[in-house]
């Protein structure tokens, strides 16, 4: 499939007396080295500025390349002082790569093709998703119970991802069309996309960190609340204060706003280093609570929780959240079943009591 090459006069009789022209290069080695005339003649494709609008189709590449383009006209290579003031020859340029149907006007660069048709069937998901969770889920937050928080922070998480995803499959529909798109519904998603972020490493500290830090102290009848030890609590603001920050001055630094980064620029990198190591830290903390467990059931929560933990990290936030949707929901009864358990019940009698009769 051709590539397309569209540009669009201002001034038609200027270049048409200035023989303006695009030359339209692929591999730059020596190019400073070459004479003026020499690069005018070294170029692989030219193409005339002689009309208000023109579509040039570009070659088929047996694999991706950059082309490089550079405006000349019949002044570029003459060393003497031109007499006069010369106007210049404005134009808008635009180059499209074709999709893998062969359509170069989606407006799609290579590393943003698939991207709208990823964004419906991820929406197509989340419908799916509520219809069937949304039941169960309402009725395990109007009873309450141990796991009332933590479902409450999933359910607002996985709103903002939802709204996120919304919000970016509607900029890539209108950029699908127009090649602009909605600049607010991107940023908004970002927006969004952050606060979920920024939400779920809160909840993930103040869960792994009260399980540690307070083992000895917290009542074992209210199992999975937050933590209300200064320590722990001043660990997991900490962190959210960081990766907020580090996210807001990412998106300052990055000039073209996206849900997608290359975490090429210094915030970028610190992001990564903090991650990394919030990974190592929660990794340590959920083997130390695993290994010190002695219940079976407990266990095999912690280490289902651990795994889906790790599918959010490597594979899909948006699955890993739903996947813990049903984990805290199956393991809730339990929790609360355990709970009871550990209650000295008034009418309980002692062995020393009992053995009296």
């Amino acid at each position: 499939e051709n590539g397309l090459m569209a540009y669009r006069l201002e001034n038609v009789p200027l270049a048409v007396h200035k023989e303006a022209k695009l030359l339209l290069f692929q591999g730059m080695q020596g190019f400073e080295n070459l004479s003026c005339l020499d690069r005018v003649s070294a170029a692989q494709l030219t193409i005339s500025l002689s009309t208000e609008e023109h579509n040039q189709t570009i070659p088929r590449q047996a694999r991706p390349q950059t082309w490089h383009v550079i405006y000349a006209d019949r002044y570029t290579c003459q060393e003497e002082e031109l007499a006069g003031v010369q106007e210049d020859v404005g134009f808008q340029l635009t180059m499209l790569n074709p999709d893998s149907a062969g359509n170069p006007t989606d407006h799609f660069s290579a590393e943003e093709a698939g991207l709208h048709s990823f964004f419906f069937l991820l929406i197509l998901a989340y419908f799916v998703a509520s219809c069937i969770y949304m039941q169960p889920l309402w009725q395990a937050l109007y009873k309450g119970g141990p796991m009332h928080t933590v479902l409450k922070v999933l359910s607002t998480a996985l709103f903002l991802q939802g709204l996120s995803v919304l919000l970016n499959y509607i900029h890539m529909a209108k950029y699908a069309r127009d090649g602009v798109g909605t600049p607010l519904m991107g940023n908004l998603a970002e927006f969004c996309d952050m606060v979920a972020q920024v939400q779920m490493l809160y909840m993930l500290l103040s869960l792994c960190m009260g399980w540690t830090l307070s083992r000895g102290r917290k009542s074992q009848i209210k199992p999975l609340q937050w933590d209300s030890s200064p320590t722990s609590t001043a660990l997991a603001v900490g962190g959210v204060v960081t990766q907020g920050a580090l996210l807001i001055w990412e998106q300052f630094e990055d000039t073209e706003h996206h849900s997608y980064h290359g975490y090429h620029s210094v915030p970028g990198l610190l992001l990564m280093v903090l991650r990394v190591s919030l990974t190592l830290v929660l990794a340590s903390v959920l083997y130390q609570i695993i290994s010190a467990e002695r219940s079976t059931l407990k266990r095999d929560f912690y280490l289902s929780f651990a795994k889906v933990i790790t599918i959010g990290v490597i594979l899909c936030q948006s699955i890993s959240v739903v996947i813990l949707y049903r984990l805290f929901l199956s393991r809730s009864l339990y929790w609360e079943v355990s709970s009871l358990s550990s209650v000295t019940l008034p009418i309980t009698m002692s062995r020393s009591q009992r053995g009296r009769y």
